[in-house]
């Protein structure tokens, strides 16, 4: 869960338990209250949970090691549940084959390279510390990572590449 969603979320419960209990007769005059809050806390737990997007796996590579991924400034999930969490993010543009592109370099909180799809690693040469991603087409997306300890400034420096299409 984002950090936004959680605050938000947290406030919406925080509101809900510091408003006065209804009296009897308020309550008579609102039958659906009790459903009024459970429908209140569902939507700010859904909305949590839709916070990061689903991009399909497109690349062979991708199909064969990621699956499809969910992807927030917070972190990427991979088809197997296995996440890597971002402690923030470190550049907003990156070089791909030489030409300076909008995208997102994102550093890894607790470095690691999971072990995903079919018993694969993530990049396979050590642990995962930077990721990527950028608009490498129409209508599909780049994910790159990286083991070095500086933040990249290219794609020259990524252990792996993975394409996906677009969240619809």
């Amino acid at each position: 869960m984002g950090q936004t969603s959680e605050i938000a979320y947290v406030s919406a419960i925080e509101l809900l338990l510091s408003s006065p209990k209804p009296s009897r007769t308020e309550m008579r005059n609102l039958p659906c209250y009790p459903m009024t809050v459970a429908a209140l806390a569902l939507m700010a737990s859904s909305v949590c949970a839709q916070e990061a997007e689903h991009y399909t796996a497109v690349s062979k590579t991708a199909m064969s090691v990621t699956g499809d991924v969910w992807l927030d400034d917070f972190g990427i999930t991979f088809e197997n549940e296995e996440t890597l969490e971002f402690s923030d993010l470190v550049a907003d543009n990156f070089r791909v084959d030489g030409r300076r592109v909008p995208g997102s370099v994102y550093r890894v909180a607790e470095p690691a390279d999971p072990e995903l799809e079919n018993g694969n690693q993530l990049c396979g040469s050590g642990d995962v510390t930077y990721v990527a991603n950028w608009a490498s087409a129409r209508g599909m997306s780049a994910i790159a990572v990286f083991t070095g300890k500086n933040p990249p400034k290219s794609s020259a420096e990524m252990c792996a590449l993975y394409t996906y299409e677009d969240p619809k």
